[in-house]
């Protein structure tokens, strides 16, 4: 019975060849194929996941949906259409692809076992944010602020530091809306800029009470305010081959921005002098303020000492007050290791961190994993379903909270490329998938620039950016106030 059912598989592979591959002989296996999408779960309305099979002169490739449609693609690489590709995930919502993979290999072809893409029914945001930058240390070179529609290929440049002189930094949304946006600046014409009811303007975040410029933005939910850090950066480098450069804090303090009366917030709990706090969230319903802390320690012999916290303090957002009493919600101690990157999901379950074994700049360190904590129960662990032996950090989730983008060095050590995971209502992901590209293989090897700080939006940003270049080349900046939470 068992050599019949072997007998069938084989059969079952052989004929889902096409005819270029008609002659092909069971390979045992499953395919070796880049990006690994076996067995992944996508949104029905995800870009196609072009891939090429590692060490194979050519492939034909057929993926069917549950009523029978199969969609075809041959050659070095797949290279589905995008309407028909989209047509079959609609048509396969709630279930199963099944993929079939032949390969030729010095002229023979081999059959390899079927795997399965499963089509949740969970809808993911129209597309992306993320910052790409090349692996340079002393100059800024060529970055800038995109936008990827996650339904297609289609990526456009928002914002490039070849508008102007500086760098392009920290940029964030309202939960994915596209309208409200802040992004920061750095260089001879650092700004904060500000995109509020349709216009662009350009802020200047230092005042004679606070550290330095805004730094780590979060909405609140309502869009009245924005939690920012302030910090004073440094960076080092290693004289050993497992790690290349530390970038770290000498001082950092937590600040909320009031929008509607352009008055930056706080308070002395949350800017002690010995203690850098930074990485400010807001809560799903806007009255916790969620950040990292740490004792302050000698930069850079006690740097491995330097161990964030998860801490947490109460924000009422009618008056834009900062509670008086800051809670320890995870001890760094504990975990013998540094929490960075705190993000709630919207829905107020749970709370998604990084962590690495000491500092505040996980993203060059190979040991940092994802983690998860459970708000209600208090359940916190590692998200070995997503984790890798590489560096998986920042990350951000959809709009729903069904979703997580993340950047990782898993690929190839050096570079962070996006994998967006499926997250359940169990709090359970599914195996993350690399953002899709045409020729991935070839686009991937080809680009020798870093994503980072991914985000999800809702719907196109309507970003001017001649206006925005406007207003960073101007002279003008708008100050903002300051006032000390009662």
């Amino acid at each position: 019975m068992k050599r019949t059912l072997i007998l069938l598989v084989a059969v079952l592979s052989l004929a889902a060849c096409g005819p270029k591959a008609h002659d092909a002989v069971p390979a045992g296996s499953l395919p070796d194929i880049y990006p690994d999408y076996i067995g992944v779960t996508v949104p029905a309305t995800i870009a196609p996941l072009d891939f090429m099979l590692e060490g194979a002169e050519a492939l034909d490739v057929r993926v069917a949906a549950p009523d029978g449609t199969v969609l075809r693609s041959s050659g070095s690489c797949t290279r589905f259409s995008e309407k028909k590709w989209a047509a079959l995930l609609r048509k396969s919502v709630g279930d199963s692809v099944r993929v079939s993979v032949c390969g030729r290999f010095d002229g023979q072809w081999k059959a390899f076992e079927p795997f399965g893409i499963f089509v949740s029914p969970d809808a993911i945001d129209y597309g992306l944010t993320y910052r790409l930058l090349e692996p340079g240390y002393e100059i800024y070179s060529h970055m800038g602020v995109y936008e990827r529609d996650l339904s297609s290929f289609r990526q456009r440049a928002l914002l490039e530091n070849t508008q102007f002189d500086g760098c392009v930094n920290c940029h964030a949304s309202r939960q994915g809306d596209p309208g409200t946006w802040t992004l920061h600046i750095r260089g001879s014409h650092g700004a904060t800029l500000l995109r509020l009811n349709g216009e662009i303007g350009a802020y200047n975040t230092k005042t004679d009470s606070t550290l330095g410029f805004c730094v780590y933005p979060y909405w609140h939910p309502s869009g009245r305010y924005i939690a920012y850090s302030t910090n004073n950066t440094r960076q080092g480098f290693h004289v050993g081959q497992d790690k290349l450069i530390e970038v770290f804090d000498l001082d950092s303090d937590i600040q909320v921005y009031d929008v509607e009366n352009n008055q930056l917030i706080t308070a002395p709990q949350v800017k002690l002098p010995d203690i850098w706090e930074t990485f400010p969230v807001f809560s799903s319903d806007g009255r916790t303020l969620y950040f990292t802390a740490a004792a302050k320690v000698e930069i850079p012999g006690e740097l491995p000492q330097s161990r964030y916290s998860l801490m947490k303090v109460s924000f009422d957002p009618e008056t834009g007050t900062i509670g008086k009493d800051v809670e320890m919600v995870l001890d760094a101690a504990d975990y013998e290791g540094s929490i960075c990157f705190p993000r709630p999901s919207y829905d107020g379950r749970y709370l998604m961190f990084t962590l690495c074994d000491y500092g505040t700049f996980p993203i060059w360190h190979h040991e940092a994993d994802l983690w998860l904590l459970d708000l209600e129960t208090g359940e916190n662990r590692r998200l070995d379903e997503v984790d890798s032996d590489d560096t998986d950090s920042f990350h951000n989730w959809s709009s729903n909270s069904r979703w997580f983008v993340f950047s990782s060095r898993r690929d190839d050590g050096l570079f962070t490329r996006l994998y967006i995971a499926h997250f359940d209502e169990n709090g359970q992901a599914g195996k993350p998938f690399m953002l899709p590209q045409r020729d991935p293989k070839h686009y991937y090897e080809d680009l020798f620039r870093s994503y980072n700080v991914p985000e999800f939006v809702t719907g196109p940003v309507p970003f001017d950016k001649i206006r925005a270049q406007k207003a960073i080349n101007a002279p003008e900046r708008v100050k903002f106030g300051f006032r000390w939470s009662d």
